[in-house]
């Protein structure tokens, strides 16, 4: 007898697992491990990406089957389409995480984990706070992203870094990271030492850039905080406004800018 598969069940397996796998891994107490986990990843993602596209393929096949609550044949058949589209839209998301996941596996892949850490100090590489737009300047460049691509805002927006005032701004005021801010829905995109972050939905456009520290300049106490944790702290502004945070009005102010 034939084995018969139920997508739905499927499904909920699949998520069921990576429920457990985020569990999993919020404490890695050998990072050994790590590596394999990023393999099962990564195969993961594959799938993922061909999922997408035939649950794309199948909204666009089966539309003379859609139709609105109301019985509009008409409506339900666009619905599927724009479903079809999105979800093609997503797969070509995926691709690009599968990019960075191979990126990221490959250099996972060169370490050599021992069991008693290093007492060498090495350079650290961190990423600063360069600018932070929201409202009408952000609309601007959130419209250049649509119109030329995310690489010419990027290149626009290196017009607020400063070098080395840029960076004390940040130093000075904590906007110091490990991984560049970014909201849950935020998109992000790498360009050399820069990456951008943006969203069109809440209206916000943000510029980073890597910078190395030597290790004499390393501070026990250096102002660094989370990723994770700044892009809480934006949604937590009590008038619902955009958080401009402190490192970018000291730059506008130190260039004569208005707030």
């Amino acid at each position: 007898m034939p084995t018969f598969y139920d997508p739905g069940a499927d499904a909920g397996e699949a998520s069921e697992a990576l429920r457990g796998l985020a569990h999993a891994t919020r404490t890695i107490e050998h990072p050994q491990d790590m590596y394999s986990v990023l393999g099962d990843l990564l195969s993961g993602v594959r799938s993922l990406r061909q999922v997408l596209d035939q649950l794309a393929s199948a909204h666009a096949s089966n539309r003379e089957l859609a139709f609105d609550d109301y019985g509009d044949h008409a409506s339900g058949s666009a619905d599927a389409l724009a479903a079809a589209d999105e979800l093609h839209q997503t797969a070509t998301l995926i691709d690009q995480a599968e990019d960075r996941l191979n990126v990221a596996m490959s250099a996972a892949g060169r370490i050599a984990w021992h069991s008693e850490p290093s007492t060498e100090q090495v350079p650290v590489r961190r990423w600063v706070s360069v600018v932070f737009l929201q409202g009408s300047e952000a609309d601007e460049v959130l419209d250049m992203i649509d119109r030329d691509g995310p690489d010419a805002a990027i290149t626009y927006l290196k017009n607020w870094d400063y070098g080395d005032e840029t960076t004390d701004a940040a130093m000075e005021n904590g906007h110091v990271y490990d991984l560049p801010p970014a909201g849950m829905l935020d998109r992000e995109v790498r360009y050399g030492d820069y990456q951008m972050t943006y969203n069109h939905s809440f209206g916000h456009v943000g510029l980073y850039r890597l910078h190395t520290i030597e290790p004499d300049d390393v501070l026990d106490d250096e102002p660094t905080r989370p990723a994770i944790a700044h892009a809480e702290e934006m949604r937590a502004v009590p008038d619902g406004s955009w958080f401009e945070h402190s490192g970018v009005a000291a730059v506008k102010q130190s260039r004569g800018l208005g707030l």
